[in-house]
């Protein structure tokens, strides 16, 4: 997952995105992403969403695609600019969907929907690093902890040496 979403919120009655900083008594202190970032305390009452555990159903009825690997698949395609903005024609952004995720549930997922995509990545494409994914970096660490657990269990085991108990007579 390399745009790491887990501090990433929306809150409801808010515009924008914002990163969680931290948790206060009533609710939590959120920083906008934006240029000249505010922050600002979300109370308990408002409804936050972390983006991390948002996903957009698909034609599978018991499947749904995490918004992390959307915005995946959209970098790969498209990098950072998009064919398409939040102003963008409904037909466009079916279309967009589509190339994106080609099986996603139109009867579900909503041109609104569809939209806050399109926002949602345009601000995270601009203000949260994306981390490059290397595949062999995995394969190479789970080859030395096997050869970790190898040699470990290859060494014999030192058996404490028994002290001498001087019998007394």
């Amino acid at each position: 997952m390399p745009f790491d979403l887990r501090e990433i919120a929306s809150i409801a009655g808010m515009p924008g995105l914002y990163r969680i900083v931290a948790p206060t008594r009533s609710g939590i202190i959120v920083e906008s992403l934006a240029e000249t970032p505010v922050r600002s305390v979300a109370q308990a009452r408002n409804r936050v969403s972390i983006l991390h555990e948002i996903s957009m159903y698909t034609n599978d009825e018991e499947s749904t695609v995490p918004l992390e690997d959307i915005f995946d698949r959209v970098r790969s395609q498209y990098g950072d600019t998009l064919p398409v903005t939040a102003k963008s024609s409904n037909p466009e952004l079916a279309k967009f969907m589509e190339t994106v995720l080609p099986d996603y549930d139109q009867d579900r997922v909503y041109a609104s929907d569809m939209k806050k995509l399109v926002q949602w990545y345009t601000l995270v494409s601009k203000f949260v690093p994306y981390t490059e994914v290397n595949e062999e970096a995995p394969a190479k660490e789970e080859a030395k902890a096997e050869k970790t657990e190898d040699s470990q269990e290859e060494a014999p085991a030192k058996e404490p040496k028994a002290k001498k108990a001087a019998a007394k007579k």
